[in-house]
């Protein structure tokens, strides 16, 4: 099937040759391979990338040990949550005043003291389900596709079979940009909505926590808390259609929010 891929994009790269000589047919085909290579990127590849992307965050990371009152607190949290779809999670916790949350492919969970420190257990929780949510629903997949198609640093680093490429730090930054940059479509967060909200209910929790999260970062991004937000809400789209939404089927479920 990819040999006859590639001679669709080497037919269609003569054609237009022969309609203007300022056609760049080489980059053309170029440019199909690489969209192959993201397509038919495998899980164990875009784990390997993402993971080589997280150790080096992890080392320039003020990363606090085991001993310390916030990472006691989020293994609490945590505890019994050891896997997504087969993938071990793993979870840090980043000495930051950033108001940020994200998982990975890889099955890293990266958590900043500084929202921490703005949500209780139960809405941190919640933040937390719906960042693996993410990865359960191959969201994060479908963003290294894209920037393996869009990045000029991650053109044609997918290599044959499952092995992974060693990436250089350029590589590295562009997936970076696309974990920690990530933007996802309006269905996109609806899904992860709702697996969050089936991760606080699966964990014994009031569901609507998620939307008090939700709450939160929108008084957060919005400025009228201090505090730096960058990308948990302030790139997420039609914040108060999702807080409307969850809390919609809070109540559907009928489940009592909490008075705090």
């Amino acid at each position: 099937m990819k040999k006859s891929i590639l001679a669709v994009f080497a037919a269609l790269a003569l054609v237009l040759t022969s309609c203007s000589g300022q056609f760049n047919a080489l980059r053309a085909v170029q440019g199909g391979m690489y969209a192959l290579q993201a397509l038919t990127l495998t899980d164990a590849q875009v784990q390997d990338y993402v993971h080589q992307y997280i150790t080096q965050l992890d080392a320039q990371s003020t990363v606090l040990p085991e001993s310390n009152a916030y990472t006691k607190r989020l293994r609490n949290l945590t505890k019994g949550i050891t896997e997504v779809d087969g993938t071990p999670l793993n979870f840090k916790v980043y000495k930051e005043n950033e108001v940020n949350a994200f998982a990975c492919a890889d099955g890293s969970v990266r958590v900043y003291t500084g929202i921490m420190d703005a949500m209780t257990d139960n809405e941190l929780l919640g933040v937390i389900g719906h960042e693996i949510g993410h990865v359960a629903l191959k969201h994060t997949r479908k963003q290294m596709q894209q920037a393996m198609m869009t990045s000029a640093a991650l053109e044609g680093i997918a290599s044959a079979g499952n092995t992974a490429a060693v990436l250089t730090d350029s590589q590295l930054g562009a997936i970076g940009e696309a974990i920690i940059g990530a933007q996802f479509s309006k269905s996109q967060e609806s899904q992860a909505d709702d697996y969050g909200y089936s991760f606080l209910v699966n964990s014994g929790k009031n569901p609507w926590a998620i939307v008090m999260s939700f709450e939160k970062l929108q008084k957060l991004a919005n400025g009228a808390t201090p505090g730096p937000v960058e990308n948990l809400f302030s790139t997420h789209p039609d914040t108060a259609t999702r807080i409307q939404r969850m809390s919609e089927k809070c109540q559907h479920d009928g489940y009592k929010r909490p008075s705090k």
